[in-house]
């Protein structure tokens, strides 16, 4: 008998647009052919009894292959960064384009994408980042960059790398005559650099004294200001890393005035708490970043924002830095923590993550699940044909075991940062297999692909 399809994938729980359907997924080349039952014979086919089919893995936000505003290159190349991601479940990354102080867009963008082209194993998009907007022909590069399809801006209110009010609101006005999107880093500089003063002249710079210098204040403050931005010139806005109760009531205050506003938080807002610093020595450096980990409060907080729609993403914010002289340690050991680098990996962790708390401790849902995790970011990112497990779609699936539980040892990732912050926390539910446009790139928790 003449195969109908290359692939089926047959028995298992598939979640749609439409809610759960039990049955079988049919592929054709790179495309969803056929959702259904008994769908005819294929050149090869999967028992998916007892599984759950999910639409790809998509992360919004990984930075990979970067340099930091610190002057530290990420851990991760393309191809370090992408077989993590795929092992955990992710078939399409937006990782950034970041413009050096003085560089042109176009130069950055051309050569970010010569990196990508060389080392990715899954699909990927770019946000590019704007740090300078003072540079020769910045409004025409950005103008072309957007419609040759770059369709995201990320600007930081904090940092070397931040633009002025006023930068940031001519940013957001091209974004607006060219239809892209402007994403956020929002936290305020002025009341950063006060609480970090006040804690150096106290001589308080061990890890764990990061946390208070970044007071949840500075969330609160930028990320209202954003959003009045984002209403005043009717320009969509993405903010990033939500970490605080207050930063998603901002959110939720704003989408209720009809603002253009879209947030996202991280599993390591949702899991942890700023009490993960506490550690021996230097070792809390290992879990910094930026916004910090919050409180208990926060946590219960943003998963009412998730749940609510006020919150529409969670991403990794997959900053990869080893734990010595090349990334967090660059400063020496003895480093305060004004000079030990932001970040910590989530690219392979972050769907193994939500899936335990949503689907094995039904915290949410399959249905909600890929929503957060899948179809949000492929909608409000305008990825064409991700995000969801329908015909004529493409046929990037992960098949996840819900029965299969592993406990996180000390640097069991696939990635280049040499720790795993997830150390000997214990999940339910796996992705054993995954299939990037019909590529079975994952087959039975081993790499099936290459650059």
């Amino acid at each position: 008998m003449t195969a109908s399809f290359d692939l089926v994938i047959t028995g298992g729980q598939i979640v749609t647009p439409d809610g759960v359907v039990s049955g079988d997924v049919a592929v054709t080349g790179s495309t969803i052919a056929k959702i259904g039952t008994d769908l005819g014979p294929a050149a090869k086919s999967i028992d998916a009894r007892g599984k759950w089919l999910m639409p790809g893995g998509i992360d919004p936000h990984a930075h990979i292959e970067q340099m930091s505003g610190m002057g530290v290159m990420n851990a991760d190349t393309f191809e370090t960064a992408t077989r993590s991601a795929a092992l955990g479940g992710t078939t399409s990354v937006i990782s950034f384009a970041a413009q050096a102080k003085g560089a042109r867009l176009a130069d950055t963008v051309a050569d970010y994408s010569a990196r990508a082209a060389r080392g990715a194993m899954i699909d990927y998009a770019f946000h590019m980042t704007v740090t300078d907007t003072d540079v020769a022909d910045f409004e025409t590069d950005l103008a072309q960059l957007i419609a040759a399809g770059n369709r995201s801006i990320k600007v930081f209110t904090t940092y070397n790398i931040q633009l002025t009010d006023a930068q940031i609101i001519a940013t957001m006005k091209i974004a607006r005559a060219q239809g892209a999107l402007v994403c956020v880093h929002a936290e305020t500089d002025a009341i950063l650099s006060d609480a970090k003063a006040a804690l150096i002249t106290a001589g308080k710079t061990a890890p764990h004294y990061h946390a208070a210098s970044h007071p949840r204040m500075a969330e609160i403050e930028a990320v209202e200001r954003i959003c009045r931005f984002a209403e005043y010139l009717g320009q969509p806005v993405m903010l990033f890393h939500i970490s605080t109760s207050q930063g998603a009531a901002a959110v939720r205050a704003a989408r209720a005035r009809g603002a253009p506003v879209w947030a996202e938080t991280c599993p390591h807002y949702l899991f942890m708490t700023e009490d993960i610093l506490r550690q021996p020595g230097l070792e809390g450096g290992k879990w910094m970043c930026s916004p910090p980990q919050r409180l208990a409060a926060d946590q219960d907080a943003l998963w009412e924002a998730l749940d609510a729609g006020d919150l529409q993403i969670v991403s990794s914010d997959h900053a990869p830095y080893r734990f010595d002289a090349s990334g967090k340690l660059s400063n020496g050991p003895d480093a305060g923590f004004p000079d030990i680098a932001n970040g910590l990996p989530g690219l392979e962790t972050r769907l193994p993550l939500m899936f335990d708390a949503m689907i094995s401790q039904g915290r949410g849902g399959p249905e909600a699940f890929a929503r957060l995790t899948a179809t949000a970011a492929a909608d409000i990112y305008g990825l064409p044909k991700k995000g969801r497990l329908e015909v004529g779609m493409d046929a990037d699936i992960t098949l996840w075991d819900p029965d299969k539980s592993k406990t996180y040892g000390a640097n069991d990732l696939h990635d280049n940062v040499g720790y795993n912050p997830w150390e000997g926390r214990t999940i339910k539910g796996w992705p054993t297999d995954v299939w990037l446009r019909g590529h079975h790139i994952v087959q039975d928790s081993m790499l099936n692909a290459v650059p």
